[in-house]
C-alpha cells in the first residue's frame, strides 16, 4: 500500500523537490546571502526530514480508512455495509457515502430482480400445474389401452413430455430448496425402484433390463429431491443405453461407512477428457452432439441439488463399457449439522 501511496503522491514529492531546489539556487546565486556549506547542509537536511515526517503522518492518516476497507474485503459478510469503518476526513466520508449508496442501489435492484423472478416462477409453476391436468388424463387413457403396441409407443413419448414438464417444475422450486427440506430415514433401493417404475414405458420401448442389486441401505435425506437426482441420472442412462441392453442400480456401503448408489449403464460412456465438465451448465459432450438429444441441464441440475443436500456425485467410465454414476450420501450427523447451520443462518 505504501508504494501505491507514494505513486499517488508523486506531485507532492516533485513539488517539494522543486521548491527545495529553487531555494538552494536562490541562496547560492544571491550574492547578498552568505551561507556556509555546513549551514546549507543543515538547511536541506531539516527540510527533507520535515517532509519525510509529514509524508509518513499523512500516509498513516489517509490510508487508515483504506486499510480498514481492505481488511473488510478479506472477510466480507452479507451485512458488510454495517461494518464499514469510521471515516477519518472529508474524503473518507465521501467514499463512505458512495459505498452506502451503491449498496442501497444494489439491494433495490436485487429486490426488484428477485420479485420479477418470483413472479415468473409462479407463472411457470401455475402453467406446469395446468399442463399436468391434461397429461394425467392422457395417462389414464393410455393405461386403459396398455396392451396395444402403438399405445405403448405413445406412452413412451408421453413420458418424455412429462419428464420435461416435471424438470421445469423442479427448476422453479430450486431457488427455495433450503426451505423445502423434509429429512427422514429412507430406503435408497425403494427410492430407486419408484423412479424405475416411473421410467418403465421408456425402458420397455428400448427393451432395457433394469436390475436393482446390493444391500437395502438407508440414509437420511429428502426423498423428493433425492428422487429428482435419481431421475436425472436414470434418464441419462436410459437415453444413451442401446436397445436390448441392461441397466443396473447397485446400493451398498463404502469402506468409510458411507451409503452409496451406483447407476451403471452400457452406453457409449464418457470420454475421460469430458469428465471434469459433465456437471457444467449447458455442457452436452460428444455423445450428446451425436444424438442431438442433450440439453446440458440434467446433470447440472442433479449436481446443484446434490450439493445443497450434501450428496456427492461422481462419474467415471466403467471398466468394460458404459458409465458409472455414483451418489454418496453423507454421514447423517454431518448432514444434520449442515442443515442446522443453514437454518440458523436463515433465522439470523
Amino acid at each position: 500500500m505504501f508504494i501505491r501511496y507514494v505513486d499517488a503522491r508523486k506531485s507532492w514529492i516533485l513539488l517539494f523537490a522543486g521548491l527545495l531546489g529553487l531555494a538552494n539556487a536562490l541562496i547560492l546565486l544571491d550574492q547578498g546571502i552568505q551561507v556556509t556549506s555546513t549551514s546549507l547542509l543543515y538547511f536541506n537536511a531539516s527540510f527533507i526530514l520535515s517532509f519525510i515526517l509529514f509524508f509518513i503522518w499523512r500516509f498513516k492518516r489517509e490510508t487508515k480508512y483504506a486499510a480498514a476497507l481492505a481488511t473488510l474485503q478479506e472477510d466480507m459478510a452479507l451485512d458488510w455495509i454495517e461494518s464499514l469503518p469510521e471515516p477519518g476526513d472529508g474524503l473518507d466520508q465521501m467514499t463512505n457515502d458512495i459505498l452506502r449508496e451503491a449498496s442501497l442501489q444494489f439491494k433495490r435492484k436485487l429486490s426488484d430482480y428477485k420479485e420479477t423472478q418470483l413472479i415468473e416462477n409462479e407463472f411457470t409453476a401455475a402453467w406446469i400445474h395446468e399442463v399436468k391436468t391434461p397429461l394425467t388424463a392422457m395417462k389414464l387413457i393410455l393405461d386403459a389401452r396398455s396392451s396395444d403396441p402403438e399405445i405403448r409407443k405413445i406412452e413412451a413419448e408421453w413420458l418424455r413430455v412429462y419428464l420435461l414438464v416435471d424438470r421445469q417444475l423442479h427448476m422453479t422450486r430450486l431457488p427455495a430448496i433450503e426451505s423445502d427440506y423434509v429429512l427422514e430415514l429412507a430406503s435408497i433401493q425403494r427410492l430407486a425402484a419408484e423412479e424405475v417404475r416411473e421410467l418403465a414405458p421408456w425402458c420397455m420401448e428400448k427393451n432395457l433390463a433394469v436390475s436393482i442389486e446390493g444391500t437395502d441401505v438407508k440414509a437420511i435425506t429428502d426423498q423428493k429431491w433425492c428422487r429428482f437426482i435419481l431421475r436425472q441420472l436414470l434418464t441419462n442412462a436410459v437415453k444413451y443405453n442401446p436397445a436390448n441392453t441392461a441397466l443396473m442400480i447397485v446400493t451398498d456401503v463404502t469402506e468409510k461407512g458411507q451409503v452409496f448408489l451406483d447407476v451403471i449403464d452400457e452406453g457409449p460412456g464418457i470420454q475421460p477428457h469430458e469428465l471434469p465438465r459433465i456437471f457444467d451448465k449447458g455442457f452436452t459432450g460428444e455423445n450428446g452432439r451425436i444424438q442431438n438429444a442433450a440439453t446440458g441441464l440434467g446433470l447440472y441440475l442433479a449436481k446443484t441439488v446434490a450439493d445443497k443436500l450434501g450428496i456427492t456425485l461422481q462419474a467415471q467410465p466403467s471398466q468394460t463399457k458404459g458409465t458409472v454414476m455414483r451418489m454418496i450420501f453423507v454421514d447423517p450427523n454431518a448432514f444434520e449439522a449442515v442443515r442446522r447451520g443453514r437454518v440458523s443462518n436463515i433465522q439470523l
